[in-house]
């Protein structure tokens, strides 16, 4: 991924991002467990709009 779709999903999700692993579906996200609702957005909002700016399959996953 490169370091502006990086700094476009930081900026969307408006939460730490730990890490970010690509896969062949998409990208998983991980968060810090206590921020996974607002990277989400109400009933996903926030996740779908980034898909779509992105034009990326997003899942958000909290950090271990």
């Amino acid at each position: 991924m490169d370091e502006q779709t990086l700094q476009k999903l930081k900026t969307m999700l408006d939460v730490p991002i730990e890490r970010v692993e690509e896969t062949d579906k998409g990208l998983i996200v991980y968060v810090p467990k206590d921020k996974i609702g607002r990277a989400v957005g109400q009933n996903g909002l926030v996740v779908r709009a980034a898909e779509l700016v992105l034009g990326i399959k997003l899942e958000v996953r909290p950090a271990t």
